[in-house]
C-alpha cells in the first residue's frame, strides 16, 4: 500500500520555474502563429537575433550591448510555448550556448573593466532555461555543449566576485540545469558527470536566498529517481545545510529543501537513516504547521516515508507532535494536502503504539469522510489508515460510535486495492466486536441519547447474538432438558394402576400415577414425598388450572411431547412454571415466540419475566435488537430498552462463554 512519488510531481515545479522567469521580464508580448505570414515574421526576427549573437562574440562594448539585447529578445519570445519550436528552428540554441561563456580576451586593454560582465551569460542561460521547458529540446541543448558552460557559471563566485550580476548569472544557470534535467534521466547523469553537483551543494550556503533556492531546486530535480546523484549529494555533505534550510522563515527556501530531502530518501533506506540521524525529523514536523501549503504537503509525504523505516521512527514522529497538524490537514480544501496527510497517518497507524492516539486525537471521523472522495489515491490512503486504526481494541468503540462500520460497508470504492483494504478492515473490526470486551460498549450505545448510536448498537448486538448461538429459539423447538422414561399415551388419564386422582375445575377427575409424577418434576416430588397433606391423599384438588390446560400438562408428563396452540400456550406456560416442568415450559415459550410482534413484544417480555421464561425472554431481546429501527418510532420504546439492558448483559455473558461447536471463534 505504498504511495509512490509520482513521476509528474515535479511538473508544477517546472512550470512554476518558467513563470518565475517570466515575471522578471519587463515587457510582455503576445504572439500568435495562426497564419503563415506571422510564423515567417517570427522566424525572421529569430534569425536576426541569432545573427547578432553570432557576430558579436567579443568584449567590445557595442557587441556586448547588442548580445545582451538579443538574449533578452529571445527570452522574451520563449516565454510563449507556442513559439519555442520556431526559436529552436531558427538556430538559437548554438548561438545562445556560445554566449554562456565569456568571449576570449584579445588585448591587454580588455583585461580591465569588462562591459556588461556576466549580463550576456545570464541572458543566455535564462533563454536556454525557457527553451528547455519543452522536453524535446533538452537533449539538443545539451548536445550543443550547454552543460559544461552552465556548471562553470555555477562557480562564478569563486573568483572573489560578489555582485548582483554574479548572483543573477549563477541563479539563471541553476534554473537552466533544473529545466534541462527535468524527467530526463540521461541528462541528470550528465550533470553529475560534468561536475555539477558539488557546486550546487556549495551554493546551498550562499548568502543570496534566491541563489540558495535555485541551487536547491536543481538538486531536487537531480535527486529524483537517480541513485548515483543521491549518493553524491549526500557525500558532498548537503544534509546539514538542507536541514538548516528547513527552519528558514522563507517559505520558498524550506519548500525546496524539504523537496530535496524527500527525493533523496525516496526508495533509499540508507539515506533515509542518514537524514534522520542528521536531525531532520523535528524541523520536518514543524513544517506541517507552515503557512506554505506546498511545504506542508512535502513534509507530510516525507514523514510518511520516514515512518516506513522502523517502528521506533513511527513512534518518535507521533511523540514529537505530528498527529494533530496531520489530522487538521485531512480537512484542508487542498486535495493534495489531504492526500499526503492521509498517506502519513496511514503509515503511522500501522504501529500499535500510535493507533489509539490517532483515533482519540480526532483522526477517525475525517479519515472516514475521505472515503467519499472521488480521487482513488486519496480514498486508498484513507482506507489504509483506517485499516491500521482498526487493529487496536481501544478504537473499536470509536468506529462504532461514529458509524464507521456502516461507512465501510456502504462505501463505493474506486480501485480494487481499496476494496481489498476495506474488506480486511471490516474483518479486523468483526473479530474485535465480540465477547465481554465489546459488550459494555454496545450496551452503552443502546442507552445513548443519539438514535443513530442506538441503532448502531442494536445492529452490532444482533449480529453478535447470531454468532453466539447454534440455533435461535425461533428456528427450532428445544428438546426436553431432562430425558426420562415415559409411561406412554395409554396411561394418560387411565384408571389402570392409578393411585392418585386430581380434581380439576371442582369435579372433573384425572387419573394419575405417583411414580410417573415423582419422576417428572421436583414440584410433584415434594408433593408426594414431603410433608405436604397431599402425600397420602387419594384425591387432590387442582384449583387454579383449566381442564384443557391440565390435560395437556399431564399428557406431556406421560409422553414427553404435546401439540400446543397459541390460544392455550400462555396458560400452559403458567402451569408448567408452577409445577417446574422445564421441558414443557420451553415448548410453550417456543410456541409463544412465533407470535411476537412490534405491538406485543413489550407484553411478551413481561410474560417472560413473570414466569421466568428464559428462552422467551431471549427471543424478545433478539426481536427488539433486530427490529430496533421500527421500534424506535413507537411510543415507550426507551422505557422498554432500559428494562431489557440488564438482561441483555446477562444473555451475552452466558452466550459468549458457552461452548459452541458450530462456531468456535466468535
Amino acid at each position: 500500500m505504498e504511495l509512490q512519488r509520482r513521476p509528474d510531481q515535479n511538473l508544477p515545479e517546472r512550470k512554476g520555474q518558467k513563470r518565475k522567469l517570466e515575471e522578471e521580464l519587463d515587457d510582455e508580448r503576445e504572439i500568435s502563429l495562426q497564419s503563415g505570414d506571422a510564423r515567417q515574421a517570427l522566424l525572421s526576427e529569430v534569425s536576426a537575433q541569432v545573427n547578432v549573437l553570432t557576430s558579436t562574440y567579443s568584449w567590445k562594448e557595442a557587441d556586448r550591448a547588442a548580445a545582451k539585447r538579443a538574449t533578452h529578445v529571445l527570452a522574451e519570445l520563449a516565454k510563449n510555448e507556442e513559439v519555442v519550436n520556431v526559436i529552436v528552428d531558427g538556430g538559437a540554441v548554438p548561438a545562445l550556448v556560445k554566449h554562456l561563456q565569456s568571449p576570449p580576451l584579445t588585448s591587454e586593454n580588455e583585461r580591465g573593466a569588462k562591459p556588461f560582465e556576466h549580463e550576456v551569460e545570464k541572458g543566455s542561460a535564462f533563454a536556454l532555461g525557457l527553451l528547455a521547458v519543452k522536453p524535446e529540446h533538452q537533449q539538443l541543448i545539451v548536445d550543443n555543449g550547454a552543460l559544461s558552460h552552465l556548471v562553470a557559471l555555477l562557480r562564478r563566485h569563486k573568483d572573489g566576485l560578489c555582485s548582483r550580476a554574479v548572483n543573477s548569472v549563477i541563479r539563471r544557470a541553476a534554473d537552466a540545469i533544473t529545466n534541462l534535467a527535468h524527467e530526463n534521466s540521461s541528462i541528470k547523469t550528465r550533470v553529475r558527470v560534468e561536475g555539477g553537483i558539488p557546486p550546487l551543494v556549495e551554493l546551498l550556503e550562499f548568502t543570496d536566498t534566491k541563489v540558495q533556492r535555485a541551487a536547491a531546486g536543481a538538486l531536487r530535480t537531480l535527486a529524483f529517481k537517480n541513485d548515483e546523484n543521491k549518493n553524491q549529494i549526500v557525500e558532498c555533505n548537503a544534509l546539514p545545510t538542507l536541514i538548516l534550510m528547513l527552519r528558514s522563515e522563507d517559505a520558498a527556501i524550506h519548500y525546496e529543501a524539504v523537496g530535496v530531502i524527500g527525493n533523496l530518501v525516496h526508495s533509499s533506506p540508507n539515506i533515509k537513516k542518514e537524514v534522520l540521524v542528521a536531525g531532520a525529523l523535528q524541523p520536518v514536523i514543524g513544517l506541517l504547521s507552515s503557512c506554505c501549503s506546498e511545504s506542508q504537503r512535502e513534509a507530510a509525504l516525507l514523514l510518511g516515508q520516514f515512518a516506513a523505516t522502523d517502528s521506533d521512527c513511527k513512534v518518535h514522529i507521533v511523540q514529537r507532535g505530528a498527529v494533530q497538524p496531520l489530522i487538521e490537514m485531512l480537512q484542508s480544501p487542498d486535495l493534495q494536502l489531504r492526500e499526503m496527510s492521509a498517506f502519513a497517518l496511514g503509515r503511522l497507524a500501522q504501529d500499535a503504539h500510535n493507533q489509539a492516539g490517532i483515533a482519540h486525537t480526532g483522526g477517525l471521523v475525517p479519515l472516514l469522510k475521505l472515503l467519499d472522495s472521488k480521487n482513488g489515491s486519496l480514498q486508498h490512503n484513507a482506507a489504509f489508515a483506517l485499516y491500521g486504526l482498526a487493529d487496536n481494541e481501544d478504537n473499536v468503540s470509536d468506529f462504532i460510535k461514529v458509524g464507521g462500520v456502516q461507512k465501510l460497508q456502504d462505501g463505493e470504492f474506486i480501485v480494487q486495492a481499496t476494496k481489498d483494504c476495506v474488506a480486511k478492515t471490516l474483518k479486523r473490526l468483526e473479530e474485535k466486536i465480540h465477547g465481554r470486551v465489546r459488550l459494555e460498549l454496545l450496551i452503552g450505545l443502546l442507552g445513548s441519547t443519539s438514535l443513530k448510536q442506538q441503532l448502531d448498537g442494536s445492529v452490532a448486538l444482533y449480529k453478535l447474538a447470531n454468532k453466539a448461538m447454534t440455533l435461535s429459539p425461533m428456528d427450532a423447538a428445544p428438546l426436553s432438558p431432562t430425558p426420562q422414561v415415559y409411561l406412554g399415551e395409554q396411561y394418560v388419564n387411565s384408571v389402570t394402576l392409578s393411585d392418585v386422582t386430581f380434581l380439576v375445575e371442582g369435579c372433573k377427575r384425572f387419573y394419575a400415577h405417583r411414580i410417573c409424577l415423582l419422576a417428572s418434576s421436583d414440584a410433584f416430588r415434594a408433593m408426594f414425598d414431603g410433608g405436604y397433606r397431599e402425600k397420602d391423599a387419594r384425591d387432590i384438588e387442582i384449583p387454579n388450572i383449566r381442564w384443557e390446560v391440565f390435560q395437556l400438562m399431564m399428557r406431556f408428563i406421560y409422553t414427553g411431547s404435546v401439540d400446543i396452540t397459541l390460544d392455550i400456550a400462555q396458560d400452559l406456560l403458567r402451569a408448567a412454571d408452577q409445577y417446574l416442568l422445564e421441558g414443557l415450559k420451553r415448548l410453550c415459550e417456543y410456541t409463544i415466540a412465533q407470535d411476537i410482534s412490534l405491538e406485543n413484544v413489550s407484553s411478551m417480555y413481561e410474560l417472560s419475566e413473570a414466569f421466568h421464561a428464559i428462552s422467551l425472554r431471549h427471543t424478545c431481546i433478539l426481536f427488539i435488537l433486530e427490529q430496533y429501527d421500527k421500534l424506535s418510532a413507537r411510543p415507550g420504546h426507551s422505557h422498554l430498552i432500559q428494562r431489557i439492558i440488564p438482561e441483555i448483559r446477562n444473555y451475552f455473558a452466558k452466550a459468549l462463554t458457552k461452548p459452541n461447536t458450530h462456531n468456535s471463534r466468535l
